[in-house]
């Protein structure tokens, strides 16, 4: 596996590239460049991943603006379409002409809030043709209502959903509906997917997320 480093905008990305990037599939997602070498080790030579860093995840990975969810932390801005529109006319393009990429298909995939915006973006953009939300914070306002509304822009072939079992075991009301979201997201996303599936894994949202995000990157895969 060769790193390397690539500096787009105010973003820091790290490439993840096999030996053999012919026809290969590219993932993209937001880690900072050590936790992405760990996925990337986990996923050996079966695809090529792009982990984007130095994006403010309240800010630029929110759909709409919302209120906070933690005491002390700020309001979501819902910046995530001025920042999908960077992602799609500016990193994917500069990423993969710098390396002579053509890929045979994009993963966009996502843990926690970048889960979220992972599933916003199949809204915005046919650039990807397999996702994943790993647990995705779709306990967010108004999120599911916009997935009965609405339908992505082109056909998906594979939708990934997880989540800890612990997950929804918390007193904050709006997060404790993250499990029952995530089951009817999937099940909404059935009409628009060739496949998909939902796991649940053991623990809550911050036990083993490089493991259960190599797990789901290999499903779709």
């Amino acid at each position: 596996m060769i790193e390397n480093k690539l500096e787009i905008g105010n973003r820091n990305i790290t490439i993840f590239l096999p030996e053999n990037t012919e026809a290969c599939p590219i993932v993209y997602t937001h880690f900072s460049g050590e936790r992405g070498a760990n996925i990337a080790k986990g996923l050996g030579s079966k695809a090529i991943l792009v982990a984007i860093d130095g994006v403010d995840w309240d800010r630029e990975l929110s759909p709409w603006p919302a209120k906070r969810a933690f005491k002390g932390s700020l309001d979501f801005a819902g910046g995530a379409d001025v920042y999908l529109r960077e992602l799609t006319e500016d990193i994917v393009p500069e990423v993969e002409k710098t390396y002579k990429l053509i890929p045979s298909y994009r993963i966009i995939a996502g843990y926690s809030l970048a889960g979220l915006f992972a599933l916003y973006a199949i809204y915005q953009t046919s650039l990807f043709s397999r996702v994943a939300s790993v647990s995705g914070s779709l306990w967010y306002d108004h999120f599911l209502d916009y997935m009965k509304e609405n339908r992505p822009l082109s056909p998906l072939e594979r939708v990934y959903f997880s989540l800890g079992d612990k997950e929804h075991i918390t007193r904050n009301p709006r997060l404790a509906t993250v499990e029952s979201f995530t089951i009817e997201a999937e099940g909404l996303m059935k009409d628009s997917a060739q496949e998909t599936v939902f796991e649940k894994t053991t623990g809550n949202h911050f036990d083993n997320p490089e493991e259960r995000f190599i797990q789901g990157i290999h499903w779709l895969l």
